[in-house]
């Protein structure tokens, strides 16, 4: 799947995530984006997965009928999202269009 990390996702994770293609946002230069215009951006794109921080992101933007699916990290610091990699590879490799996971991980 091709993936994009938005700003706040540890950037390690993505070596986890093997047989998948990640970009960062900033690679795009789409770290100063909205999250209307990232979400509109990544799926004319063809970005299948967005993996995020934004837990308000289902709040703020009309995610049905997406093309991407959405998996949400419950916490950015990569010295505690490392303890819980298998958490987030389960959930991308599960993730199907319109999708929205949100991946639990305690704050210590």
């Amino acid at each position: 799947m091709l993936i994009l990390f938005d700003n706040g996702t540890p950037a390690p994770l993505r070596y986890a995530l093997k047989g998948h293609t990640v970009v960062e946002a900033t690679e795009r230069g789409w770290d100063t984006f909205a999250n209307g215009e990232l979400l509109a951006a990544a799926e004319a794109a063809g970005f299948e997965v967005l993996l995020t921080t934004d837990k308000n992101m289902r709040f703020q933007q009309n995610l049905k009928g997406r093309k991407l699916a959405f998996v949400v990290l419950g916490n950015s610091q990569w010295p505690v999202v490392r303890r819980y990699v298998e958490r987030v590879v389960v959930a991308v490799d599960a993730a199907t269009p319109g999708s929205y996971t949100e991946v639990d991980i305690p704050f210590s």
